[in-house]
């Protein structure tokens, strides 16, 4: 379990394809603590730790992870959001996250206001039911509370540490993002939908 609250910045080191799979390398803010099987959050995709060397981790990642996420875009060079798991004890800042993403958003807007920034993302159709306005949304692993919501889109408004810490303030339009909802609202939606129809 994450929290969506983002560590800091990785950056690609490297990306090898092998016999369906592909390991990245990835240079984490930091190793402490890390034992081989860890879940680490890369851009919101729960992913294992494969071998570690001073700040340098490796993950292997199938393919259909390369193709239902963003990760298939990663090239050397690019920066990611990293999160480590959830320990017993830890603040909850943001919301329970499982890095498991349900779909891909596009940025359709980005502006920067003052020190903060407002974007607005495109959601998939089957992912629009579960986004409501003031409710929680993970944006390539980031914890965000969801803005106005309209038929397409919805906003997100940032404020200067969040583009500090994430990649976010990086995005331009037309670039893809992972999403993940909340699990407790996808439960209400499905169940109220799964009543309406058995009425």
């Amino acid at each position: 379990m994450f929290t969506g609250i983002v560590q800091g910045k990785g950056e690609i080191v490297s990306v090898e394809s092998g016999n369906e799979i592909t390991t990245f390398q990835i240079r984490v803010p930091s190793t402490e603590g890390l034992q081989i099987g860890a879940s680490i959050s890369i851009d919101g995709v729960c992913l294992t730790a494969t071998a570690f060397s001073d700040d340098i981790v490796s993950f292997d990642v199938i393919p259909e992870t390369l193709e239902k996420t963003t990760l298939g875009q990663l090239e050397q060079g690019h920066h990611v959001n990293v999160e480590r798991s959830l320990r017993f004890g830890d603040e909850v800042g943001g919301h329970l996250l499982s890095g498991h993403i349900i779909g891909r958003g596009l940025v359709s807007k980005s502006e920067r206001v003052g020190d903060g920034a407002q974007y607005s993302i495109i959601a998939p159709p089957d992912v629009r039911k579960y986004i409501v306005s003031k409710g929680y949304v993970g944006i390539d692993g980031i914890s965000l509370t969801i803005g106005d919501v309209s038929e397409e889109h919805f906003d997100l408004h940032l404020i200067p540490e969040t583009l500090r810490l994430t990649t976010i303030g990086d995005k331009q339009i037309g670039d893809a993002v992972n999403l993940e909802i909340d699990s407790t609202t996808m439960m209400i939606v499905e169940t109220v939908e799964r009543m309406m129809k058995e009425r």
